[in-house]
């Protein structure tokens, strides 16, 4: 049975061994990113996240990489993002957002560090951030007729769509200026006071996702239209942004 780390960095050495061996010279980074890099990797709840920079050449390999990529999927280690310098900076303001949550918590566990001279447009950010809300908001709407006579399912719409709002709030932070560093509960309770949202149903929302509390499906309707009202108020929050 594959081991499931207790930490990421019980993996490094070996995935790297394993990723140099398919790509050789053509392996210019393995970068960490997500919950594992910001110190929030739980044992068999997280994936480990990697980003994994090659030259052109390398992208050539990548049908090599099939049984690597499936060995490490069975060690919680999600499909990497195999990307190549130059595809990273012409595709900044295509998927600003993703890349500003990348380089806004990161690890160079090899090679070197493609991440640090990029510049994320913050009008790019603007832009995407408006039309990632209004998604949102759309999604939000159709999708609680789906979920509500459905306790389970209600729950994944909250948990899923928090998880949404949990990487994009660095960003409304950043447009705000306001850096904020550390946990994602350190940042949800940031956004929520600089924002002026409602603190007792985003507590709840984390709860929630915690396993820390439960709702009944009264509960979960009434969740639901707060949750509604504060995702147009962030909107509203973002329209009123220059761009």
């Amino acid at each position: 049975m594959a081991k499931i780390p207790k930490k990421p960095e019980e993996i490094f050495e070996e995935i790297t061994s394993d990723y140099k061996s398919i790509f050789g010279e053509n392996l210019l980074s393995i970068i960490l990113y997500g919950s594992a890099s910001r110190g929030e990797y739980v044992k068999k709840k997280s994936d480990i996240n990697l980003l994994i920079v090659l030259t052109e050449d390398g992208l050539n390999l990548l049908g090599d990489a099939l049984p690597s990529v499936k060995k490490w999927r069975k060690r919680a280690v999600s499909v990497p993002l195999f990307l190549t310098p130059e595809y990273i900076k012409s595709s900044l303001d295509s998927f600003p957002i993703e890349f500003f949550n990348i380089k806004h918590s990161y690890k160079v566990i090899f090679g070197e560090d493609i991440l640090e001279d990029i510049s994320i447009n913050d009008k790019e950010l603007r832009l995407q951030l408006e039309r990632e809300l209004k998604g949102k908001l759309l999604h939000l709407r159709e999708s609680f007729f789906e979920s509500a006579d459905n306790k389970e399912r209600l729950k994944g719409l909250f948990l899923a769509s928090l998880g949404a709002f949990l990487s994009i709030f660095p960003v409304i932070m950043h447009l705000k200026g306001v850096e904020v560093a550390g946990k994602r509960k350190i940042l949800l309770d940031r956004a929520v006071d600089v924002l002026g949202l409602d603190k007792e149903l985003f507590t709840k929302l984390w709860n929630i996702k915690e396993g820390k509390s439960k709702f009944s499906k009264g509960e979960g309707r009434k969740i639901w239209e707060g949750y509604v009202d504060q995702v147009r108020k962030i909107a509203f929050e973002i329209d009123k942004m220059p761009i």
